[in-house]
């Protein structure tokens, strides 16, 4: 069943795909009061299969006209999104109010756009998460700042790490840890997209994510070396009694089905099971995504730390995200491991959140 899953949701998105254009080309027929529906079918379908394959065309490009047609398509689908459920809210209250076409259309591209200019805002705006957990096996309290989904590219560039910088500066932290997703396009493969690491006051550990692997994973464990961030690959890192247990992207274990971690030699489990761990330390797992808790929690980790679901980003998809993620955003419990799964501070697709937050996290661990 796991194996089916994959062409279910792609079997899910075509349909909703088609209904979409079906739906919106007859009202904007209705609407506009044109005679014929097919030049909608045309413009509709150019416009949703258009922003799909320029995003995908466009997502790794390094030249300044693809830079900037990659930002109007993937804007533009987020708004067609929008506009889709704007119709749809606009339809049911029209049920009541009976809008002259005209009005109804004006109506719903209005809020639509507003939809859309809330959620570039809303996503461009970083909230600090404070969290304080209490651990009977630490000698002292320690302040630790999880980043995570941080998607430096065609959106997110020198200002936007600067701002990330500032605000975890701001928090003093003892220790920061970048769970995966640092970058998701091979226009920010530059150095001036990860200079600004070296002025965090505090050692910066990372651990890949899958659009690490996808963008360039050895460039980019490269260039974050070179402004002093601590890579971790499947090891463990000792700083002042707390161990900290790096893992790059995998699965979970063998029977595990995850589109996006590409390595299967390696698992959750089998490298757990083969890492020297201090039972009297306090642990720390980094992890991109948040598979395996099962075995965090064998392996006696206290902290689970990982990203990215985005918790859904967007409406709807908020709402399928709880579907496919056991743990899909904040704090949760597995037997004695605490698990966090962090929104994230960027983005995927279209710079937009709606019903989520970018969020900075920052752990108080306490001696209990």
């Amino acid at each position: 069943m796991n194996k089916l899953v994959p062409f279910l949701i792609l079997l899910t998105t075509l349909s909703i795909i088609v209904i979409a254009i079906i739906y919106l080309s007859r009202r904007f027929t209705w609407i506009i009061g044109a005679e014929s529906i097919r030049p909608f079918y045309i413009i509709f379908t150019t416009l949703i299969i258009g922003t799909f394959a320029s995003m995908i065309i466009f997502m790794h490009t390094t030249s300044p006209i693809g830079h900037i047609l990659y930002f109007i398509f993937t804007i533009l689908l987020g708004y067609l999104l929008f506009l889709l459920f704007s119709m749809i809210i606009i339809d049911l209250v029209n049920l009541i109010f009976h809008f002259k076409p005209f009005w109804f259309g004006i109506i719903v591209i209005s809020l639509s756009v507003l939809i859309t200019g809330y959620g570039i805002i809303n996503a461009s705006n970083i909230h600090t998460n404070h969290i304080n957990l209490e651990l009977s096996n630490l000698d002292k309290n320690y302040r630790i700042v999880h980043l995570s989904d941080i998607h430096m590219g065609q959106f997110r560039g020198q200002r936007f790490l600067k701002k990330i910088v500032a605000k975890t500066n701001f928090e003093n932290p003892d220790l920061v840890l970048i769970t995966g997703d640092y970058a998701d396009s091979r226009y920010a493969l530059k150095p001036q997209y990860f200079e600004s690491l070296k002025n965090i006051n505090a050692p910066v550990l990372f651990v890949n994510g899958n659009h690490d692997k996808n963008t360039g994973d050895k460039q980019i464990k490269d260039l974050l070396k070179r402004y002093d961030v601590k890579v971790l690959e499947n090891e463990v890192f000792s700083f002042e009694g707390l161990q900290i247990v790096g893992l790059n992207h995998m699965l979970a274990d063998t029977n595990s089905l995850n589109m996006h971690a590409t390595a299967k030699s390696q698992t959750i489990k089998s490298v757990l099971s083969n890492l020297e761990l201090d039972k009297a330390s306090t642990k720390i797992l980094m992890h991109h995504s948040p598979d395996g808790i099962e075995y965090a929690d064998k392996a006696g980790i206290d902290i689970y730390l990982s990203g990215h679901t985005h918790a859904g980003q967007l409406f709807p998809i908020i709402f399928i995200n709880e579907l496919i993620f056991d743990y899909n955003k904040g704090l949760h419990k597995k037997g004695n491991t605490s698990i966090f799964v962090s929104q994230g501070i960027g983005t995927f697709g279209p710079p937009i959140r709606i019903g989520t937050h970018s969020e900075i996290v920052v752990f108080d661990l306490i001696a209990k």
